[in-house]
């Protein structure tokens, strides 16, 4: 509708500018097009969420476990195994029922009433109720309550920075028709848009679209047909349960024939081969890993992160590429003066010590000729104008002070076409004009210049170097606004007069500036192998400027533009992507296509934002992080993380901790797999040669679920490494399973298992009447080895030594609660009958600890020769 004309317009939609539509009207084309509010999909049922977190490859394998051994009467197992799994499930429910508020919030968004014109009367309706062709009055503070194309401006700002990016408000004039179809949001003067917010003068719009037809929209439809996708661990876990899975069944089946051939009990091989099914998975795992998320979103709690599901605190370790919104992320959100110019010289706000009399003439201008308001409950107004008012206080120059001093009089608002806000104050025996405006429309109302309190005439010459001045902030990015005065005699001075032979006295430059802290956090996210991308609404040079400063880009040929982008099919895009660090002019479809032709190298992409415009490329992002304090509704429903300091520092931070939050998940899971496999040697190799069988089932699932996950969660939680910034982000497309990992699984397996037999037929051979007393050995050395291995664990390339045989409280307290329960059921009675073991000597003891810390020396030897082998 921004290529149209204002009578096009009327005539498209058959209503009248002056008397708008009749109420039966109005009543036919809401009972044909619907209400003015945006719809979403069905939201999700605590039972469907549920079912979510049960439909996994190892939960369905661990099900089938607890059926089957429920069939072969072992109740306690089946017990165990399903009491794991919906405690894992209830974990992940109470998770995700926060999130999928994106689409509520959008529709809280629209405003409760709009002001239109009925039967030539101005009425107020529930915005609900706007339908298409309805007249709709603007006035500064009110919501626009769906898209509209002005036939009536003035002097209407209309506050956009959360839809289209831009840190000031843009400047609205119905009479503007524009030629072109690829007219970015932002740049549609004629336009005003559902949920912006005018702030300042009045307008007159017709409504031309409503509900999920005006932008917003279109934003719904894309947040509501984006797709889930699975984060990086969750691929991998889900790969390993597979994986485990086929591992169990082959196992199963291989011990069931191999015992048949040799004449053994069907019942007891069916028995032990579900035994070996369940030592081959890690029941555990799923509710470790789960717990150790969880904990990990409470640390995070503390460093101002929240995390609405558990996997992205895990995700956030594998990012490479962070895609920020520059407006309130990377910058402050308020405007700033940064450079003042005296019309002697361009000095920064820092190196300001006292105003000179051009300054002190230039601040009074920008402060007395200014609508804005500062107080202690909030500031009011125009950024700009807002921006001049805090730059006096900081030269202790305050505007009711002023005002009070000098009391307006006279003004002349600020308009479009002028480009120019004048004010009339009493001074003690004088009048004063002052006005504030850009500097080409200052030089047609100025004849002299005041230069080191001089009065001089404004020649060519003297225009030019102004204008030079001018143009070297702008090429900062700063916005310039000049200052010029007069004074008069009476104050009937006409108002064709008051703008007229002004003396030109001063220019000040502002912008959004950077946060302080986020250049270090670029430079930090840098050295860890993290590329920052930023991705803003406003102009080219203004962001090129913010990059330049914090260090994202150092070359202006990596901006590029929303048009740009435009010209450019998917293919291209995502074959150039990587050659661009900052995009400038986008619109929200802009901001999916970027995150996704990044996506589409492999890379693990996170998005900050705070704008309804953020919210579709939060959603398309691995990971999607929302301010909290200045983030709409929408952005922080359709993130996966929110800030609740708005520091782009905290992001860093939640990335270290997501690194780090994934190793203790690795090392978790090779503690595991590492007993597993021991278990599964231990009575593979048994089972083969013919032996009886070193290990009863319920010998496994004690070790397997009860002494073993205590560890397993003592090192999910443990502290993390100091250095894991230092390191590049690993590869999204790596295993789980790297070589080492690999190498460190079997030796450690072979181990445990070697020793749990070498216990075995110790036992046999001192106690040759007593197979309970060789099993009991055997049963000790698996539980205790695995104990002691985990102190190895902590760290896959440095020694026990080097990491701290006491740094991990919560790990030297499971070592010393599982040796205490692994004695108790051994040495009382009751519990002897239970788990069917043998009470033993304190020479069988001492013999069962000194070899179970065979596998921790092996794994420590181990890691020397890995890293041999590394050099």
């Amino acid at each position: 509708m921004y290529n149209k004309s204002i009578d096009d317009v009327l005539k498209e939609f058959s209503t009248d500018k002056n008397k708008g539509l009749s109420e039966a009207e109005a009543k036919a084309r809401l009972e044909k097009n619907g209400l003015n509010k945006l719809s979403s999909k069905k939201p999700k049922t605590l039972l469907s969420i549920f079912l979510a977190q049960i439909n996994d490859a190892m939960i369905y394998i661990l099900i089938g476990a607890a059926i089957i051994s429920a069939i072969m009467g072992e109740y306690s197992d089946s017990i165990v195994i399903l009491i794991v799994i919906l405690i894992n499930a209830i974990i992940g429910v109470v998770q995700e029922s926060k999130a999928e508020k994106a689409l509520s919030a959008l529709k809280e968004l629209s405003t409760p009433k709009a002001l239109v014109k009925r039967n030539g009367e101005v009425i107020e309706i529930p915005s609900e109720e706007v339908v298409l062709g309805d007249i709709v009055v603007i006035d500064a503070g009110r919501y626009i309550p769906c898209d509209l194309r002005l036939i009536q401006t003035a002097n209407l700002k209309i506050e956009e920075s959360a839809f289209t990016g831009e840190s000031v408000p843009a400047d609205k004039d119905a009479t503007k028709v524009f030629d072109s179809k690829d007219i970015p949001v932002g740049d549609r003067e004629n336009m005003a848009y559902m949920s912006t917010l005018a702030t300042y003068g009045r307008g007159i719009g017709v409504c031309v679209a409503t509900a999920m037809d005006t932008e917003i929209g279109k934003i719904a439809k894309m947040i509501e047909n984006e797709e889930e996708d699975m984060t990086p661990l969750q691929k991998k876990l889900s790969s390993l349960g597979k994986i485990l899975g086929i591992a169990a069944i082959i196992i199963c089946v291989l011990i069931f024939v191999i015992g048949l051939f040799q004449g053994r009990d069907t019942f007891e091989m069916a028995l032990t081969a579900i035994s070996l099914a369940v030592a081959a998975i890690p029941e555990g795992l799923p509710a470790i890993v789960a717990i150790v998320l969880a904990l990990g979103v409470q640390r995070m709690i503390k460093q101002n992160a929240i995390v609405k599901k558990l996997p992205a605190v895990e995700t956030l370790g594998s990012v490479n590429i962070i895609c920020s919104d520059k407006t309130g992320t990377l910058t402050l959100n308020k405007m700033t003066v940064r450079k003042v110019y005296d019309t002697n010289s361009i000095l920064s706000v820092d190196d300001i010590n006292d105003l000179n009399d051009n300054s002190k003439i230039l601040f009074e201008t920008m402060i007395l000729c200014n609508d804005a308001t500062l107080s202690d409950k909030g500031d009011t107004g125009d950024p700009t104008e807002i921006a001049l008012l805090d730059i006096g206080v900081r030269f202790n120059y305050y505007k009711d002070e002023l005002n009070n001093k000098y009391n307006r009089i006279d003004e002349i608002p600020f308009d479009s076409d002028r480009k120019l806000m004048s004010t009339v104050n009493k001074y003690d025996n004088h009048y004063r004009v002052h006005t504030k405006g850009a500097i080409d429309s200052l030089f047609k109302v100025c004849t002299k210049i005041l230069i080191n309190g001089e009065i001089k005439d404004l020649t060519d010459p003297i225009k030019k170097d102004l204008l030079s001045k001018s143009n070297e902030m702008s090429n900062e990015a700063l916005r310039v606004l000049g200052g010029a005065y007069k004074d008069l005699e009476s104050e009937n001075t006409s108002i064709p007069d008051i703008e007229k032979d002004l003396i030109f006295v001063g220019l000040m430059g502002m912008i959004d500036p950077p946060r302080e802290e986020v250049k270090g956090s670029i430079d930090l996210c840098d050295k860890a192998g993290i590329t920052t991308i930023m991705i803003t609404g406003d102009h080219k040079n203004t962001a090129y400027a913010i990059g330049h400063e914090l260090g994202i880009s150092s070359d202006f040929n990596e901006c590029i533009e929303g048009n740009e982008l435009d010209t450019l099919s998917d293919d291209e895009i995502k074959n150039n992507i990587n050659k661009y660090r900052i995009f400038a002019r986008v619109s929200p479809e802009h901001k999916v296509k970027i995150v996704k032709a990044f996506k589409s190298h492999g890379n693990i992409v996170s998005m900050t934002g705070d704008g309804v415009n953020d919210a579709p490329s939060l959603k398309a992002a691995d990971i999607g992080v929302a301010m909290g304090i200045t983030g709409t509704d929408v952005a922080k429903g359709a993130a996966d993380m929110i800030l609740t300091d708005d520091n782009f520092t905290t992001i860093v931070g939640a990335v270290e901790e997501g690194r780090n939050i994934y190793s203790n998940i690795k090392k978790s899971i090779t503690f595991l797999l590492s007993g597993n496999f021991g278990e599964v040697i231990a009575l593979f190799v048994a089972i083969v040669l013919n032996w009886a069988a070193p290990l009863q089932p319920i010998h496994i699932l004690w070790v397997n679920l009860i002494t073993d996950s205590f560890p397993a969660l003592a090192l999910g939680v443990d502290p993390g490494d100091e250095g894991v910034m230092e390191y590049p982000p690993r590869n999204p497309k790596e295993s789980i399973f790297t070589k080492d990992t690999i190498f460190t699984l079997i030796i450690n397996g072979l181990t445990v298992g070697i020793t749990t037999l070498i216990a075995f037929k110790t036992g046999l051979k001192y106690y040759s009447d007593s197979i309970v007393h060789a099993q009991t050995m055997a049963f000790v050395v698996l539980s205790i080895s695995q104990l002691f291995l985990s102190f190895s664990l902590r760290d896959s390339k440095k020694s026990i030594f080097k990491v701290g045989i006491l740094k991990n409280k919560a790990l030297l307290f499971s070592l010393i609660l599982g040796v205490v329960l692994q004695i108790l059921i051994i040495s009382v009675p009751f519990l002897s009958s239970v788990f069917k073991t043998y009470p033993l000597s304190f020479g069988d003891f001492e013999f069962v600890f000194l070899i179970s810390l065979v596998p921790l020396v092996i794994n420590e030897i181990s890691k020397l020769i890995l890293g041999i082998f590394r050099k």
